[in-house]
């Protein structure tokens, strides 16, 4: 064992973990930490109320990929601004970096968010050196996706 820790998972705060669980689930094609699995259709949901961990399948012990879906009553989106200067502005505490290929991928991946439930914040995939989408998650998260 190695004397530094090992980050298990990002976790996030939400009102409601599964939905969200669900949005990167299958945004990222991850898979549910085994017990956490959406039960079928009408079924009661009893693991998904406070806590959810979805991790890239096949990812036993989670290697730092993996997230978590934390229940927070008095949950509050994080504000995000492409100006810091802006009125109401307030910094985010972190956010999520995704890349994909080219410019195509990143139009399909934005579309395949949207779809999802994501809104876009910022769109600068005509950037000539980065080319990328700042969007937001269903509980207002925000998360980048650029070509790298």
């Amino acid at each position: 064992m190695s004397d530094v820790p090992l980050v298990r998972q990002v976790v996030l705060d939400c009102p409601h973990p599964r939905p969200l669980a669900e949005f990167y689930r299958q945004l990222l094609g991850y898979a549910y930490r085994p017990g956490d699995e959406a039960p079928p259709p009408g079924d009661p949901d009893p693991s998904g109320h406070d806590w959810l961990v979805v991790r890239p399948p096949g990812d036993v012990e989670a290697d730092g990929r993996g997230i978590a879906f934390q229940q927070v009553d008095d949950h509050v989106p994080p504000v995000w601004s492409a100006d810091p200067s802006a009125p109401g502005h307030q910094r985010q505490m972190l956010h999520l970096d995704m890349t994909v290929g080219d410019v195509e991928a990143l139009e399909r991946q934005r579309l395949r968010a949207l779809a999802l439930g994501a809104v876009v914040l910022l769109d600068r995939s005509d950037d000539a050196e980065e080319p990328l989408h700042v969007l937001a998650d269903p509980a207002g998260h925000p998360f980048c996706v650029f070509v790298g």
